[in-house]
């Protein structure tokens, strides 16, 4: 999935051969950079075109997915579109989660008190 100028000629030609040979590979290639270009650009007003085209013709991996996503339509919209995150709560989440699993759940509320340090 990185940018056809960063492959060396090797790679795209590998690429282009892989691509014709199969056109399931094609079609999910494609759909997965127009996903990744919804994600990063922030365009989440033409998820529901890219949802319709991925229910359409796609491999049966990316239609499952696409399915997945209209099921939480909104919600995957708004992530798409809007500047706000909750990735500093969910890394620090992932944080606490992983003291514990190191401690082999043995970690008391009291104890996890002092192995996290909290702000004032």
């Amino acid at each position: 999935m990185c940018r056809r100028e960063d492959l060396s000629t090797k790679d795209y030609e590998r690429l282009l051969q892989v691509r014709l040979a199969c056109p399931d590979i094609t079609r999910a290639c494609d759909l997965a950079r127009t996903f990744h270009d919804l994600a990063t650009y922030r365009r989440g007003h033409l998820l529901m075109d890219w949802i319709r085209q991925a229910e359409q013709n796609a491999p049966a991996p990316v239609r499952g997915f696409a399915g997945f996503l209209r099921q939480d339509l909104d919600a995957v919209t708004a992530g798409l579109t809007l500047e706000w995150s909750s990735g500093v709560v969910e890394g620090n989440v992932n944080r606490v989660k992983t003291i514990k699993r190191s401690m082999c759940n043995r970690a008391s509320f009291r104890l996890l008190r002092i192995r996290i340090p909290t702000r004032p």
